[in-house]
């Protein structure tokens, strides 16, 4: 009996490497990646794991391959850029079970702070690139994946966007594959790759991706749908599916593997069609290889650069339909906000109060750069504050930075953030560092990391001491501090960050949304007692509003009972009060 089930994209890769018969999985969450191991987790035949960044869960799979089983790893588009030295060396060395990366894009900037392309990367590191277009193919494109990667002895990549990780479909279901481990032999030929060994890969991976051009003109993936020939597009992905919606009849060639392109079969297809479009999101990519080869095609000259694109998108630069758009003065405003409760309001709270600046991280703690924190004031990567504060010191001195401070998560701390911090010991760094521990990564969906004490398995492990790991570096000044006691932290934050040394400041309390989190109390508010100061919607917490009166209201159903609050009123016109 076949079964099918509603998917979606991610899950359906997570089926598909279940279905290849995968071994081993390594990732690091990050939106829109991050459901792919959260359901590949719950195949008991895949060892799975957050790896601490995606540079080691790409060498995790990368080992787990030399050693002969099928294996993959996870991560959103920037993550690639931390996985781009094992990457681009394993492109030369290729494989020896099946290597599959999936790699997640982000159009439209949901929740990244660029919009690269993957297959720029792919290019540049001479790997072949799938992109599903629908959750079944997901599954059937990530199965594929391995099968090319043994045949073609090179790692693939499978490319998806937020799109299509989030979105649903239907799904058949099919077993398990169990592929016999590929037999490890010593080669240092292939696997050591020092620059006498990696000039002989290096003509191996051009005859590969040559062979991999050509035969994609005979893949079952890239297929040419002939309908009327006075217009035709060569797409992929989702583009594919607005393609399909918006101009039912034109001819398509919906590639499936989008690097190496199959010129054969794009030169045939062209060739029966009048007028050629190339629609792909984000970079030139195929369009600019396609012209390069002498065919005329419109792409870029009609459709952006930017952003997620559209069946309407295309109505409109092909058809030159007029279509009504929402635009955005025309919406209620909606900017994102930290959740009541938050232990990071209370930092940045005090942190605005003593006017310091912050050098800012990747992680829901980037949201003190806005109204009415406006604290952070930079974001560049993960592990980046620190670094950068150092920066500044050695640009400005010491005392530039005696108001500042870099701000960084529990888990990005452990991504990249020791790393940096290392770095400011090791050259004589002064500045202080926050790492704001609310024991889990938050901003994707709180997932473990290694200072938790829980792996993605759910095994208890040993915690990752942050003090004591601060303190091994010989940092002397290391303080561990209740993120919700205001008057100490604004004592400790003014002592620090005038002292001529390293100094890290270890916030804690548990994220507000954790599950297993208990909050006995919710904060009251008298509106005899108040004085319609305002003192207390300076963090701007969402629970708490001004009646007509100008007096303070308290949302009961959104107050987590943090007792910000009430630290802040000065009154007494806020209190704690146990839940009915």
């Amino acid at each position: 009996m076949i079964e099918k089930k509603i998917m979606l994209g991610n899950a359906a890769i997570a089926r598909g490497a279940y279905e290849a018969g995968v071994k081993v999985s390594a990732a690091y969450p990050g939106t829109p990646s991050t459901e792919i191991s959260e359901n590949i987790v719950e195949y008991d035949e895949i060892y799975a794991e957050w790896s601490p960044n995606e540079k080691v869960a790409m060498e995790v799979a990368i080992g787990a391959s030399i050693s002969g089983v099928r294996a993959m790893a996870s991560m959103k588009h920037v993550g690639v850029n931390v996985a781009s030295d094992p990457l681009y060396t394993v492109s030369y060395s290729g494989v020896n079970g099946g290597l599959v990366l999936v790699a997640a894009d982000d159009p439209g900037l949901y929740s990244s702070q660029n919009e690269q392309d993957t297959r720029c990367v792919a290019r540049a590191a001479q790997v072949p690139v799938l992109e599903p277009s629908d959750s079944q193919e997901a599954k059937d494109f990530t199965k594929f994946a391995f099968e090319l990667s043994e045949k073609y002895d090179t790692p693939v990549i499978v490319r998806t966007t937020t799109r299509l990780s989030h979105s649903q479909g239907p799904v058949t279901l099919e077993d398990r594959m169990e592929p016999e481990d590929k037999k490890y032999e010593r080669n240092p030929a292939k696997f050591v790759m020092m620059p006498g060994n990696a000039k002989g890969r290096h003509i191996f991976v051009e005859s590969r991706m040559k062979a991999m051009e050509e035969d994609g003109c005979e893949f079952s993936i890239n297929r040419t749908q002939m309908r009327d020939t006075s217009i035709g597009f060569i797409t992929s992905g989702i583009p594919y599916q607005y393609v399909r919606e918006a101009c039912p009849n034109a001819s398509i060639l919906k590639l499936g593997m989008v690097h190496p392109l199959p010129r054969r079969l794009i030169e045939d297809f062209a060739a029966k069609v009048d007028t050629l479009y190339v629609f792909e999101e984000l970079e030139p990519v195929m369009e600019e290889q396609i012209k390069s080869w002498g065919i005329h095609a419109i792409g870029k000259e009609i459709f952006t650069l930017q952003g997620e694109y559209s069946a309407n998108l295309l109505r409109k630069a092909v058809l030159n339909e007029s279509i009504d758009v929402v635009l955005p003065h025309q919406v209620a405003a909606r900017p994102p906000i930290l959740c009541p409760g938050c232990p990071h309001r209370s930092v940045f709270s005090v942190l605005n109060k003593l006017k310091i600046h912050a050098a800012g991280d990747i992680g829901c703690y980037t949201l003190g750069a806005v109204a009415p924190l406006n604290v952070i004031d930079t974001t560049i990567c993960m592990g980046a504050s620190i670094s950068s504060l150092h920066g500044m010191e050695m640009a400005k001195g010491t005392d530039y930075i005696k108001n500042w401070v870099a701000v960084i998560g529990d888990s990005t701390f452990m991504h990249t953030g020791v790393n940096s911090l290392m770095n400011m010991v090791y050259n004589q760094g002064t500045g202080t560092v926050m790492i704001l521990d609310n024991s889990t990564t938050g901003m994707t969906g709180h997932q473990d990391n290694a200072a938790t004490g829980k792996t993605l398995k759910g095994n208890e492990v040993p915690a990752i001491n942050i003090y004591q790991l601060c303190k091994a570096m010989g940092i002397k000044h290391v303080i561990e501090i209740e993120a919700f006691d205001l008057e100490k932290l604004e004592t400790v934050i003014k002592e620090e960050v005038n002292r001529d040394a390293v100094s890290v400041i270890i916030t804690k309390a548990p994220c507000v949304l954790l599950k297993g989190n208990v909050y006995p109390y919710k904060c009251k508010a008298d509106t005899i007692q108040c004085k319609k100061c305002g003192l207390c919607l300076k963090p701007g917490c969402p629970a708490l509003t001004k009646n007509e009166d100008g007096t303070i209201a308290i949302d009961e159903t959104m107050c987590n009972g943090c007792g910000l609050c009430m630290q802040l009123c000065k009154f007494g016109a806020i209190e704690k009060v146990g839940k009915e």
